[in-house]
């Protein structure tokens, strides 16, 4: 098989179709990970509906994805929201008063 720029593509397209496929079949080999498919897809085909010139599909698709990936995340953000907060009060006890 010769590799050429749309090989990589291709193969990443048949996997994540036979994951697709594998599980409506009831095999639930990929975890969690199908349920960031979808999402992670309609932000790449809006990135794709960009760089072909379709301004307005892309930054729709973008948006939507976008909406949807920021929901799945929302505990992996909310739990570096948490740390963030954790470090900033640290870091203000730590600080020596200038006054």
């Amino acid at each position: 098989m010769r590799m050429n720029k749309h090989t990589g593509i291709a193969l990443l397209m048949i996997f994540f179709g036979v994951m697709i496929l594998l599980n409506k079949m009831g095999m639930h080999v990929s975890g969690h990970f199908m349920s960031y498919l979808f999402p992670i897809a309609m932000v790449g085909f809006g990135f794709l509906g960009l760089k072909n010139g379709k301004s307005v599909i892309g930054l729709i698709l973008i948006g939507i994805g976008g909406l949807l990936l920021l929901g799945k995340l929302s505990g992996l953000i909310g739990l570096l929201f948490a740390g963030a907060l954790i470090w900033y009060g640290v870091s203000l006890i730590r600080k020596k008063s200038v006054y």
